[in-house]
C-alpha cells in the first residue's frame, strides 16, 4: 500500500504529466479522427501494456540499465517512427486503410494487430518515457516496504489516469472528424491526421 500522502502529490502531477501533449496523445487524437473511438481502444491497449512494462522495468531498475543500450533504441525507434511516418503519408494522400474515406459508410479494415503495435511500439520505443518514468518512480517507494505491492498499486494508478487521457484525446479528434466531415473537407482532415502522424513517427525517430 502505498502512503496516501505520497498519492495526493503523485495522482496530481502524473495525470498533469499524461494529459501534456505528446506522442501517444496524438496517435490517440488521430486514430479517434481516422478510424473512430472504440476502435482506437486497441491502440490504447498496446500502449497501456507498454507503459506498465516501462514502468514496471524503471521502478525494479532495468530501464537503468536499458538506457545503457543505445543502438537497440536506436533501432527500435527509427523502425517505430519510419512506419508511423509511411501511415502518415497514406493518410495525407487519402490512401490506405487508416484514411477517412470519402463515402462515409466505407470500410475501414484497419486491423486491430496493426493498431495495438502502433501503441505498443509507441510507448516502449519513446527512450524519453523510460527516463521520465526512472526519475518519477523512486520517490514514491518506501525501501522499508515490499517492493512489488507498491509498484503494482503505482503502474494501476498510471494506467487509469493514462487511459483516461487517451479516451479524452481520441474523443477530441472525433468530434474534430465529425465537423470537418459535415462540411465536407474529407481530404483536409485527411491530410491534418496525416500530418500529425508523420510528425509522431518523425518524433519518435528523432528524439
Amino acid at each position: 500500500m502505498i502512503n496516501p500522502s505520497l498519492l495526493s502529490v503523485f495522482i496530481p502531477t502524473f495525470f498533469m504529466v499524461s494529459l501534456t501533449p505528446g506522442m501517444c496523445m496524438t496517435l490517440s487524437m488521430v486514430l479517434g479522427m481516422t478510424v473512430g473511438v472504440r476502435r482506437a481502444l486497441w491502440m490504447m491497449i498496446g500502449e497501456l501494456l507498454g507503459v506498465g512494462l516501462v514502468a514496471a522495468a524503471a521502478g525494479g531498475g532495468v530501464a537503468t540499465l536499458m538506457l545503457r543500450q543505445p543502438a537497440l533504441f536506436a533501432i527500435f525507434k527509427w523502425l517505430g517512427g519510419a512506419y508511423l511516418a509511411w501511415l502518415g503519408w497514406q493518410m495525407w494522400r487519402s490512401r490506405g486503410r487508416m484514411a477517412i474515406p470519402d463515402e462515409p459508410r466505407a470500410a475501414r479494415d484497419v486491423s486491430r494487430g496493426q493498431l495495438f503495435v502502433q501503441g505498443f511500439v509507441t510507448a516502449v520505443a519513446n527512450p524519453k518515457g523510460w527516463a521520465f518514468f526512472i526519475a518519477l518512480l523512486p520517490p514514491f517507494l518506501d525501501a522499508r516496504l515490499a517492493l512489488a505491492p507498491q509498484l503494482s498499486w503505482l503502474v494501476g494508478m498510471i494506467l487509469s489516469i493514462e487511459l483516461c487521457c487517451l479516451l479524452l484525446y481520441a474523443v477530441g479528434g472525433r468530434t474534430a472528424s465529425h465537423l470537418l466531415s459535415r462540411s465536407g473537407n474529407v481530404r483536409l482532415l485527411n491530410r491534418i491526421a496525416g500530418t500529425l502522424m508523420v510528425g509522431v513517427g518523425a518524433w519518435l525517430a528523432l528524439g
